[in-house]
């Protein structure tokens, strides 16, 4: 063999070792909240990376090591309220170099997750405005005395969707549908007024979800989903509460166990957990907040009953973690099985989503009429515990 054919030989074998060595990025997906931005490169395979960001001019660097993207290049309108443009060039022969020129200095957040049901590996970079401790004052609103503040949480968004049906609805949509139906009707009735956890396709973290209620001095916070069940025949509303012990049900704890993993489909960084709202759980007054809760899911679930079918009777309790707001009645409804081949119609169903939205406004508001002297004067969340905020 000669010494040419020999050389073309190891540098194809040289050639096809690296590109066996090299991760795809697949695609860059954005999603973007009123208070942050995430970008999302989906992998081939684990990544070795580096982010960091340089000012005058503000820019985000993203260093990918080994790497090829194979994807659609986001346009400017999709690299949201913090960017302008999106840059990318070989920055050596062994890395890749993305530059997300900003608007406004951001803190970044950077991790890895392992694939699951819906996505594969995935890099996430979280942006946040420099500088931002509190929520923007565009989600915010005043404490105004003798009126009844709901906060309404749409499950799941962004890169969680959810549970899916087998026409293809996706849990995600229909609950935000139905949650801003909702809206619409709280706020449409006298002495009330709603707060929404999200108002678009994005992820909120379920500790972010009862932070956000508790800085609206949110009174009522509601919880809405129709998840999937291995058996297509379950159909009907249920009601759920914070169980403080465990689970009324093995259903129950099944769909606790299930939305509880929702921050692990959504995509969420295990270095900023905080102590303090756990601290606060140890709190006595999370048992008669409890209490209320069962008695305001009570009125919810005997109006979803009076429209439809109910999987449970009574109200269910496990340890579902969006519900443990320490001083705010809680509950999550489960409007309807996606699994179900007609429920799922009806969910897609405008009409039926204008119908959920009536009958829980109804709970609500039977909840608010039979304990007048609880709404009466509430004082501001802020004032009531501490590290609240």
């Amino acid at each position: 063999m000669s010494w040419l054919r020999i050389s073309v030989l190891c540098y194809a074998i040289g050639f096809s070792h690296a590109a066996l060595a090299e991760v795809a990025l697949q695609n860059l997906r954005t999603w973007h909240a009123p208070d942050r931005s995430r970008l999302v490169f989906d992998l081939s395979k684990p990544i070795e990376y580096k982010v960091f960001t340089l000012g005058a001019p503000d820019r985000l660097v993203m260093d990918l090591h080994d790497a090829v993207f194979r994807g659609r290049f986001p346009t400017a309108a999709e690299l949201g309220p913090f960017a302008t443009r999106l840059r990318m060039a070989r920055h050596s022969a062994t890395m890749l170099r993305f530059v997300l020129d900003l608007r406004t200095p951001v803190v970044p957040r950077s991790f890895l997750l392992a694939p699951n049901a819906g996505y594969g590996h995935r890099l996430v970079i979280d942006l946040e405005r420099r500088g931002q401790t509190q929520t923007p004052k565009s989600m915010q609103a005043p404490r105004t005395s003798g009126v009844v503040t709901v906060a309404i949480d749409p499950g799941h968004g962004g890169e969680d969707p959810g549970a899916r049906g087998r026409r293809g609805t996706r849990e995600k949509d229909v609950v935000l549908a139905i949650a801003k139906e909702l809206y619409r009707r709280i706020n449409a009735t006298p002495n009330m007024r709603a707060i929404l956890s999200r108002n678009g396709d994005y992820y909120v973290s379920l500790r972010r979800r009862t932070e956000i209620a508790r800085k609206h001095n949110a009174d009522l916070f509601v919880s809405l989903h129709a998840d999937a069940f291995p058996q297509r025949s379950v159909r009907g509303s249920s009601v759920y509460a914070l169980s403080a012990r465990g689970a009324t049900s093995e259903t129950a704890r099944w769909l606790a166990d299930k939305e509880n993993a929702s921050d692990l489909a959504g995509g969420v960084s295990i270095n900023d957990k905080d102590d303090t709202l756990a601290q606060v759980l140890l709190d006595l007054s999370m048992t008669k907040t409890i209490e209320h809760s069962l008695e305001f899911g009570q009125d919810v679930l005997a109006a979803l009953a009076r429209i439809g079918p109910v999987h449970n009777a009574r109200i269910e309790q496990a340890g579902f973690v969006v519900l443990k707001s320490p001083d705010i009645p809680s509950v999550l409804v489960e409007i309807a099985y996606i699994s179900n081949p007609d429920q799922e119609r009806q969910l897609a169903s405008r009409k039926f989503q204008q119908r959920v939205a009536g009958a829980i406004r109804s709970g609500i508001e039977r909840y608010v009429q039979r304990n007048p002297r609880r709404f009466a004067t509430i004082p501001s969340r802020s004032s009531t515990l501490a590290g609240g905020g």
